[in-house]
């Protein structure tokens, strides 16, 4: 008969089952393999010719070398894996490029050597992390002392770190410079830009801001669409949108003015005649109010409104060889005829000037030098002054003040446009800015920053920045827009935003931004 299992050994297999399993619940983990290209001890590391930084060190290792290295970045989170990190040697490889987060979750690190490398920059706040970082050694790396260095500056003059002294490779005038000693009013990290900001899907040939109602508006002059475009501010969506439309079969200017608290647009047309809209809060449209005598004012070009000694007047240039450029005034319940001026010689832009208590008319002309006419209180008429002889043949004139100086921009489409600057008793020339096809340009200042920008028909438009040391403009940024007629410059909130009505193409929006470069 087949026997059963003896009851002894079935114990002593099952004693032995049980020793078994308690020395194997007590032994050690298995300590990962030290990598092929590294020496390791039980808390060190050290690495040459590394592909990578190793991810399979033990994490006890309180000490890592890396020696010519076979990368050229580090990482975001390269040593993540070791927490426990306090020496950190990464001298004599060829790194050129450390992530912005290289050195998270470190916070025992005290030691950190990236000597000699080929480090030309440094992320921004790399070192805030190591908040126990006592040694720091930067020597041999060729820096480059630009605005991306300066928060280093500012690191190393509060920092409790003991850094060695290293030394600028560049620029020229900070080479050899050690990086401690750089004032920090060397470095001007703040720049600006014009962006693409809003595109509106259609052509015009004029753009005025408006503020009504505690709103801003913008008026747009659109031939092609026979009409005077109101778009209203979103302050919440940030964007010009559609309010309203004024019929003007071949509108040239829409020029809104705020009256009394009325809001009047003189719409200012080729053809057909033109004429003043009153804006009926009631019925919350449009109405006609009057019109411009089509005698007087045949080919308007140009319109300019402003008030002198409490009066409101309005300035239309005539461009024609029949017409005079004419000034209309404010009265009662309407506005009046009340000079010619510089009549038959083919005007092309006006700009008022309101100066020392002496305001001031220049006619711009396709056929002759400007024509500056001062106000006289006495006859509360303009009287010719005289004339710009620099520029015969302006299309269009503005004016700017810098400091105690005042200036003239004028451009012309034949020929390098001008800016003047008076000299009391004339206007002697200051710079020539070479321009083909130009017929609009416009200074501007945003934030204590001047530039003018200058359109043309045959090149990109450029906007210069005014430099306060050599008085002169410099350029400073090409815009891509297709034959401008006008520039227009407009604050809405916190929004500094630059108009470029184009007469082929869209008009567009662009935004001026701040840059600071040492971000």
């Amino acid at each position: 008969a087949r026997r059963g299992p003896v009851p002894g050994l079935l114990a002593l297999s099952a004693l032995g089952f049980c020793l078994m399993l308690q020395v194997s619940a007590k032994r050690p983990p298995k300590t990962p393999p030290c990598p092929p290209s590294c020496s390791c001890t039980r808390d060190t590391a050290f690495c040459v010719d590394s592909k990578a930084v190793p991810r399979n060190l033990p994490s006890e290792v309180i000490s890592l070398t890396l020696v010519s290295a076979a990368f050229s970045e580090i990482q975001d989170g390269a040593f993540s894996h070791l927490p426990l990190l306090q020496f950190l040697l990464l001298n004599s490889n060829k790194f050129t490029l450390i992530g912005d987060n290289a050195f998270t979750g470190l916070s025992h690190l005290q030691y950190l050597s990236l000597a000699n490398n080929n480090l030309q920059t440094l992320p921004r706040d790399i070192f805030r992390p190591l908040d126990i970082l006592n040694d720091l050694d930067l020597r041999g790396n060729s820096l480059n002392c630009d605005c991306k260095v300066k928060w280093l500056v500012e690191w190393l003059a509060h920092t409790n770190t003991t850094v060695a002294p290293i030394y600028c490779a560049s620029p020229p005038r900070f080479q050899e410079h050690k990086v401690q000693d750089l004032p920090l009013r060397e470095f001007d990290c703040i720049t600006t830009d014009f962006v693409l900001y809003q595109t509106l899907s259609f052509p015009a040939v004029s753009a005025e801001p408006f503020l009504y109602s505690s709103d801003l508006y913008l008026a747009l002059a659109q031939p092609g669409v026979s009409a005077c475009t109101i778009l209203k501010w979103d302050y919440v969506e940030r964007q010009l949108r559609d309010y309203d439309r004024i019929p003007a079969p071949s509108a040239v200017h829409c020029k809104p003015m705020v009256v009394d608290s009325q809001l009047y647009v003189v719409v200012a047309q080729l053809f057909g005649g033109s004429y003043i809209y009153h804006w009926d809060p009631n019925t919350t449209r449009f109405t006609k109010l009057q019109d411009i005598d089509p005698q007087r004012v045949r080919k308007p070009n140009d319109l300019e409104a402003f008030r002198i000694d409490g009066d409101w007047y309005f300035a239309v240039a005539d461009s024609s060889k029949a017409g005079a450029t004419s000034l209309y005034r404010w009265h009662q319940n309407g506005f009046y005829s009340h000079q010619a001026l510089h009549p038959w010689h083919r005007d092309t832009d006006l700009e008022f000037v309101d100066g020392e208590g002496k305001p001031r008319l220049i006619v711009s002309s396709s056929s002759q030098a400007p024509v500056i006419y001062q106000w006289s209180r006495t006859q509360k008429q303009f009287v010719a002054q005289g004339e710009v002889t620099q520029v015969p043949d302006a299309q269009a004139v503005k004016h700017f003040r810098a400091g105690r100086d005042s200036y003239l921009c004028l451009s012309r489409y034949i020929g390098d446009s001008k800016i003047l600057r008076w000299e009391g008793t004339r206007f002697s020339e200051v710079q020539a800015l070479p321009s083909r096809g130009s017929l609009a340009l416009q200074p501007f200042l945003v934030g204590g920053r001047r530039y003018l920008v200058l359109g043309s028909d045959f090149s990109f438009t450029q906007i210069y920045q005014w430099d306060e040391g050599r008085q002169k403009f410099v350029r400073f940024q090409e815009l891509a827009v297709q034959a401008p007629r006008a520039f227009c410059y407009m604050p809405a909130g916190d929004a500094q935003l630059l108009l470029a009505p184009s007469f082929k193409g869209q008009t567009l929006v662009y935004r001026h931004i701040v840059v600071d470069l040492s971000a």
